[in-house]
């Protein structure tokens, strides 16, 4: 078990009481695979946690790689209509739904992905819980590790970007992929191996972390990374609940709950993915791995700033300022370092 959960398991024990008539389940599902970092790291010990915590009054139960039904782009409706007790997606696979979201999707905004993690669940719990996510409750919500680039053939400059079939997983990431001159493909992590098969995308944006749950090492020879603490993209996440079922509580196992996610596990989620990312290279250290120095960085930097001026534009057609918000995503960033 992670450090960081055993001692809030630890913690959590308090809060445990003699088993009662009103037994709980909570079904939890998500896209990733069993063996994906966040389930493995994350959600196993988050169950561990609630159930010892609770003396068995809760029980959770894990739905991995949407073996409850649907696309991954249906979770967050499945927690809000109740069909799922909680869902963890990402917000951007619902492309136009989470607008304030996206700031955290902007390429080069953050440098630390643990500081990030922490501020995007800030934002979320102090001003989108009422807004954008008022429809579910948000347990948890952070960051993946840095996005990086795994392709067929080499990227080492800007212009070998150009006509490629790119995969990215939000509305952010492709317009940025789009700008840098690759022919953007939106697609949800599962459905890569296949189309990396079939020709369809010929390479993908990808942390680190998640590329073994893919075998993405096997399906192309070619990765590159951006050096200096520079983040060429990132996606946010959410841990969501059916409003319902966590109002439903009995308020001592509500506080088990609340205790075991909030800010604690934005920070453990960035620190697991942080931490996986080593593995993941370690996995593709066979293939060639390609180290952006900070001149040709810099280049990537300039051509995405469109991508700023587009997303500034949308925010405000959706009625709220889109400087301010870039701006008070980067403060968050600042004070959680």
């Amino acid at each position: 078990m992670n450090p960081l959960f055993r001692s809030t398991a630890f913690a959590l024990i308090a809060y445990a009481a003699p088993l009662a008539a009103q037994d709980v389940t909570l079904k939890v599902h998500h896209f990733m695979s069993e063996t994906s970092v966040l389930h493995a790291e994350v959600l196993i010990p988050f169950e561990e946690a609630i159930e010892a915590a609770s003396g068995g009054r809760i029980e959770i139960e894990l739905y991995a790689s949407m073996s409850l039904g649907g696309r991954p782009g249906d979770l967050y409706d499945q927690a809000a209509d109740g069909a799922a007790d909680i869902i963890l997606t990402l917000p951007g696979y619902t492309a136009g739904r989470f607008n304030r979201t996206e700031v955290f999707e902007l390429p080069f905004l953050m440098s630390d992905t643990i500081a990030g993690s922490k501020a995007f669940y800030e934002l979320v719990a102090t001003d989108l819980q009422n807004g954008e996510y008022d429809e579910t409750h948000i347990l948890s919500a952070w960051l993946h590790s840095p996005g990086q680039i795994h392709a067929e053939d080499p990227v080492a400059t800007l212009e070998d970007l150009s006509g490629r079939e790119m995969r990215g997983p939000t509305r952010v990431v492709t317009d940025l992929l789009g700008e840098l001159g690759a022919t953007p493909v939106g697609m949800p992590l599962p459905l890569i191996p296949e189309n990396l098969s079939k020709g369809v995308i010929s390479g993908a944006a990808l942390p680190w972390e998640i590329t073994p749950s893919i075998r993405m090492a096997e399906l192309v020879s070619n990765h590159t990374q951006f050096g200096d603490g520079n983040v060429f993209y990132t996606a946010t996440f959410v841990l969501a609940m059916s409003l319902d079922v966590y109002y439903d509580l009995p308020d001592d196992l509500r506080a088990i709950l609340d205790d075991a996610t909030g800010k604690a596990m934005a920070e453990l989620a960035g620190t697991v993915m942080v931490s996986a990312d080593e593995a993941g290279r370690a996995v593709a250290s066979e293939n060639n791995i390609i180290t952006l120095d900070a001149t040709e960085t810099a280049r990537w930097i300039k051509a995405s700033a469109p991508v700023y001026d587009r997303w500034i534009e949308r925010a405000n057609g959706e009625g709220f300022d889109g400087i301010a918000a870039i701006t008070q995503a980067r403060d968050l960033i600042a004070a959680n370092q």
